[in-house]
């Protein structure tokens, strides 16, 4: 995946929730009859310019795309001709300018809804909630868990795909709930399983509990291949069956991928079948970190007979009505979710490296994309949550931070003072850097570990 493909579509899925949630502000500020100066997407110089409207709204497309803003009529930030001073921002109500603040993230969780409404409406393909043989030893062994078998539901909470399940076992590990688990064939097992481990919740944080993703076995065939990656480079190409690494033969794609794992930055002399041929390639496998060991990797898929993958699938679907109940109860958890693991940070009980920054944010964005719409429009809606919750954070600076001072003026009949507001706007920034900064860092870190 090129740099010009994630960037592209970090742009597209940044100008997307940038305008939904600036629009929120836009719309409310209009109906509550103050007049909006600018409607600006990206801050800094601005790129494209054009005034539209009763009022003359300039609405602008500036250099630095990371966010935007409304600016309104303000007596506070100017002088206001006094045929216009009732339309100011500072004179509206506190009740008004309460909807006009919270209306930006209440707009990022109806397009949230909105989205999930669409997948849901047009079938959400997913893994069935099958798991594979779990390791000897693990809770889930001991629970008697076996391959094949499909939970259904996690502490009376349905999962109807693998991704619910995963999602579901991670917010119970997190928050030490013990599990039960209810499964197709009417058992009701209960895993015994330590605290999850939330050093680095992008890795596969359920293997400790044996949960792994059920895989059928898997001719050695390559599939698909990554443009950039190391089995492209060596030459290998789709419908290569692999017979033998090193001299030992290769009876499945699971053997296969073992043999790559142990071999990080190291040789690899391949046999391999392609179109009745007989060939020899040698390829180094990348090296990348996973969960703190180094294994390799060679950015190729294998190719899986369509049958076999129809028996692992399912669609999540509902009618429309049912759809937009469903995504209003999915951008819901996701949002208590998400406060949640915000939360267990700040009390220390989630590591900060769980974080994510612009370059996480943007990679995800390339790799959705590539992935198809659907895969896209999920990754808005996900991205469009956890911008709503973190904008009603109380934080001074963010609409939150604004709704923590007219929270306090309903309170005391009084707005809260300009020295005030300063100090919290200075607290606002040095919290929002030391964030900034932390987050950046995790991005870095990837990126250098792979």
């Amino acid at each position: 995946m090129s740099v010009l493909h994630t960037i592209l579509w970090f742009l597209v899925a940044i100008g997307i929730l940038v305008v939904v949630h600036e629009f929120g502000h836009y719309l409310a500020a209009r109906l509550a009859g103050v007049k909006v100066l600018r409607f600006s997407v990206g801050f800094g110089k601005p790129l494209v310019s054009r005034r539209f409207g009763r009022d003359r709204t300039e609405w602008t497309l500036s250099a630095l795309p990371f966010g935007g803003y409304v600016k309104m009529l303000d007596e506070r930030e100017g002088e206001v001709p006094a045929a216009e001073a009732h339309r100011s921002f500072n004179r509206a109500t506190v009740w008004r300018r309460i909807g006009i603040v919270s209306a930006g993230p209440i707009a990022n969780f109806l397009l949230a809804i909105v989205f999930y409404w669409a997948l849901l409406v047009h079938g959400l393909p997913a893994l069935k909630p099958l798991i594979g043989e779990p390791p000897a030893g693990s809770p889930a062994a001991q629970a008697g868990l076996v391959a094949g078998d499909e939970i259904r539901r996690v502490n009376g909470v349905e999962t109807q795909s693998f991704q619910d399940l995963r999602l579901t076992l991670l917010r119970a590990g997190v928050a030490g709930d013990g599990l039960t688990l209810e499964l197709a064939d009417g058992r009701s097992v209960r895993l015994d399983a330590q605290p999850m481990d939330t050093e680095n919740l992008e890795r596969d944080t359920l293997r400790p509990l044996g949960i792994v993703r059920y895989d059928p076995e898997i001719e050695p065939v390559i599939g698909q291949l990554l443009p950039d990656g190391a089995a492209a480079r060596a030459g290998m190409q789709s419908g290569d069956h692999l017979l033998a690494a090193n001299g030992k033969p290769v009876a499945n794609w699971q053997d296969w991928v073992n043999v790559v794992r142990q071999h990080p930055s190291r040789p690899l002399r391949i046999e391999y079948l392609r179109q009745g041929q007989r060939g020899e390639l040698s390829v180094v496998p990348d090296t990348v970190d996973e969960a703190g060991q180094r294994i390799g990797k060679i950015g190729a898929g294998p190719k899986v007979d369509e049958a076999v993958l129809a028996t692992l699938m399912t669609e999540v679907r509902y009618g429309p009505l049912d759809a937009l109940w469903q995504g209003a109860v999915k951008t819901w958890d996701m949002s208590l979710f998400t406060l949640e693991m915000m939360g267990r940070m700040v009390l220390g009980q989630v590591s900060w490296k769980n974080l994510s920054g612009p370059l996480t944010i943007a990679d995800y964005a390339g790799q959705s994309a590539s992935l198809g719409w659907i895969s896209f429009v999920g990754f808005l809606a996900l991205v469009s949550v956890s911008l709503g919750v973190l904008n009603l954070l109380p934080i001074p600076l963010l609409d939150g931070g604004h709704l923590m001072y007219y929270v306090a003026e309903v309170f005391t009949g009084r707005p809260v003072s300009e020295r005030t507001m300063e100090i919290g706007g200075r607290i606002g920034m040095a919290l929002l850097l030391l964030l900034m900064s932390f987050a950046l860092f995790n991005d870095l870190q990837r990126l250098i570990s792979g």
